[in-house]
């Protein structure tokens, strides 16, 4: 199943390498910026979620922008810029001591990573062809999280709040790990560069740039479900779930941290099986599961609370099962919904058709944080559980109503009798 998921460039597959390297690194840091900023730095929780909402306004802002960028000036003129800043941000969190500097800093490494994601799926997308795209997508994510997991291990094995030295360090080899994909691209001269059909003549402006992808129908519905689903869902996981797990099922960071490992562990066995059973069957019907996935697993993480403290083991079983479950889903997400976009992408407009469904992240990054923290100090946060789990079911229902609106190949329920070629680049 590997052998099948790999992609057939080699030049995809050291992309593939840069991005388990760098995410050793986001894995050393993703579960503690709100207990860093809140319990190290002494930051409020309102602020402290202000101050994470500020990062997806900036990288939301900026977001139409590096699609514009990268469609016009090729993917690699973008990126590589932006893992450089990405790295000073990083490593500048481990010199943040107030608010203000938080918010300096958190604006940086939004400058940074506002084109990473829409310039990175661009790239995978120029260099693998239509029938083996989803299973590249999937395999990118469980390396993705593969890193994270190992990184997260590593890190909850270390970091002690009595200790703020120790949260420095891992956000210094943070910033460390994001020159990985950068050297790499800096080794593949050709790759990333403007798709020949959009060079010299100005097409994506003549196609009508983001005018046209807002015209596209199937694409605004596919943008809605993803900002429901993530707003309950991904946006949950640094403040939501972690806040949750610490202050209502009382467990401790490590055991957050034991809960990501085990969410990787449910990636890594699970991706690639997931991916061969996605294979020819309807990638709607894969979203609305993934939607009603997720909600079952905020369930489960809402009875560890109500264990809480009454039984420590169970509650933090309960915490670990709630990122295992959250974990499955995420493997069917994974590859259908970076699928999905370039199918209904054109060469031209592929950097802001991308760009446009990381702005998804941005929007629910802002939202998520934000709402979070009141959301879980209301009736001992079964608020916050009721409204995550509704959007998680909310999303299901938006993504069985997209279906209508996909032709057969591009819901996945058609497979090419030949993959098309990448495009060619300038």
């Amino acid at each position: 199943m590997l052998r099948r998921a790999l992609p057939a460039r080699p030049e995809a597959r050291r992309i593939l390498l840069g991005t388990l390297f760098s995410a050793v690194g986001r894995g050393l840091t993703l579960p503690f910026l709100f207990i860093y900023l809140t319990d190290v730095r002494g930051l409020t929780d309102t602020r402290a979620g202000l101050v994470i909402g500020w990062f997806g306004a900036v990288t939301l802002a900026l977001s139409p922008l590096a699609g514009t960028f990268i469609d016009r000036f090729g993917a690699r003129r973008v990126v590589l810029p932006c893992l450089v800043i990405e790295a000073i941000g990083t490593g500048s969190l481990a010199l943040v001591d107030s608010t203000a500097s938080a918010f300096g800093v958190m604006t940086l490494v939004a400058v940074g990573s506002s084109a990473i994601w829409a310039g990175q799926n661009t790239i995978l997308a120029s260099l693998t062809g239509d029938g083996e795209r989803q299973r590249v997508f999937g395999l990118n994510f469980a390396l993705l999280n593969l890193g994270i997991g190992t990184g997260g291990l590593i890190s909850g094995a270390v970091v002690d709040v009595a200790r703020p030295v120790t949260f420095e360090a891992i956000y210094l080899l943070d910033a460390v790990s994001y020159l990985t994909p950068a050297l790499i691209l800096l080794t593949l001269p050709h790759v990333g560069r403007r798709p020949v059909a959009a060079a010299g003549a100005k097409a994506a402006e003549r196609t009508g740039g983001y005018l046209t992808v807002l015209r596209d129908r199937p694409f605004r519905r596919l943008v809605i479900f993803g900002l429901v689903l993530t707003t309950c869902g991904y946006a949950q996981i640094e403040v939501g779930f972690a806040a949750y797990s610490v202050r209502v099922v009382e467990v401790t960071p490590r055991v957050v941290a034991w809960a990501l490992a085990a969410n990787t562990v449910m990636i890594v066995l699970s991706q690639l099986l997931v991916i061969r059973r996605l294979e020819g069957r309807s990638r709607t019907g894969a979203l609305a599961a993934v939607g009603a996935v997720f909600a079952g697993a905020w369930l489960v993480l809402g009875a560890a609370g109500v264990v809480g403290s009454g039984n420590a083991l169970l509650a933090a079983l309960g915490v670990v099962a709630c990122s295992a479950i959250f974990g499955f889903g995420e493997t069917m997400l994974s590859p259908v919904m970076p699928a999905l976009t370039n199918a209904l992408a054109t060469d031209e407009l592929r950097g802001r058709y991308n760009a446009m469904s990381s702005m998804i992240f941005g929007i629910s990054g802002v939202v998520g944080p934000v709402t979070a923290g009141p959301l879980i100090g209301a009736a001992h946060g079964r608020v916050w559980v009721a409204v995550v789990v509704g959007g998680c079911l909310a999303a299901s229902v938006l993504a069985l109503s997209l279906r209508p609106l996909l032709t057969a190949a591009q819901d996945g329920r058609l497979t090419a009798a030949k993959p098309s070629e990448p495009a060619r680049v300038a």
